[in-house]
């Protein structure tokens, strides 16, 4: 199997891994070209993607989930889902990088908790430049600037936060579309 495109997550948990799959499928599938990222690893597999998770310890994957994702990347030939709490070593020739925020929504109890957790898992510049060179910055927003990810980067080139949303958009446009039916399945 030829190298394929690299994926990376820095896992936080929460409901926003369905809305990190929907936004990052359907920006790299619309621009031709990620819980605890359960979603965004049955997607990379399914694709054929090389898909890293980034957190520190104590936020890893379910272990069932993770075995899960295994056996499926094994059975697909896909390569297999990596986890590691070594923020540098996820972001290593990444093609996508992906973050959210630090402490949900529900969450706020534990606010100091994951800030000090988190500590050193800001996506940077530095970080962006262990990626690819072409790599992209995900956030489902909003965003904490300065907390999960750098203003320079959010901000800067690399970023595709906006194209996201807006292809969110669409999609949850087109979700609303098919269970609401369009008017011909009379």
């Amino acid at each position: 199997m030829s190298k394929a495109a690299k994926y990376v997550l820095f896992a936080v948990g929460g409901f926003a891994a369905l809305l990190i799959l929907v936004a990052a499928v359907a920006f790299l599938l619309a621009n031709a070209y990620v819980s605890k990222g359960r979603l965004e690893a049955a997607a990379s597999e399914a694709l054929g993607m090389e898909f890293s998770i980034g957190c520190p310890k104590g936020y890893e994957p379910n272990p069932l989930i993770y075995k899960s994702a295994v056996r499926e990347a094994q059975r697909l030939g896909s390569p297999l889902p990596e986890v590691t709490s070594d923020p540098m070593e996820a972001a290593a020739g990444a093609h996508a990088v992906y973050t959210d925020v630090w402490t949900s929504m529900g969450q706020e109890k534990e606010s100091k908790k994951r800030l000090a957790d988190f500590q050193g898992f800001q996506v940077t510049p530095e970080m962006m430049a262990a990626a690819a060179p072409d790599a992209m910055f995900m956030h489902c927003l909003p965003a904490h600037r300065g907390e999960e990810v750098a203003a320079d980067v959010i901000d800067g080139p690399q970023s595709a936060v906006f194209d996201e949303a807006e292809n969110r958009l669409h999609v949850q446009k087109a979700v609303l579309v098919t269970l609401m039916g369009d008017g011909t399945d009379d």
